[in-house]
């Protein structure tokens, strides 16, 4: 079975606020089992509008990865993000 995949880019508008996301979502990651390939870190902007903090996270499946983002745990958290950053997440199947 493919794995699955968040691809998260986010620019943080409030850092301090930001790690009470970090901390919220902790829960549903830990849950669903994510593994982290990329967290922020230095990056290039190749093509198109960047952003400043990129984010890739594996997951068993894409139905795991969706079952974490639809999840409350989650859920709570992206109430948090949504006040102290803008981004895009998208959920991708592996080959």
């Amino acid at each position: 079975m493919p794995k699955g995949y968040w691809i998260a880019r986010v620019d943080v508008r409030d850092t301090e606020g930001y790690k009470a996301y970090v901390e919220a979502a902790k829960l549903a990651f830990d849950r669903f089992g994510a593994r982290f390939l990329a967290r922020g870190g230095e990056h290039e902007k190749a093509e198109g509008q960047g952003r400043g903090r990129n984010v890739i996270i594996e997951f068993e499946s894409l139905k795991a990865a969706q079952d974490c983002y639809h999840s409350p745990e989650y859920q709570r958290a992206v109430a948090i993000r949504q006040k102290v950053a803008d981004g895009e997440i998208v959920l991708v199947e592996g080959i």
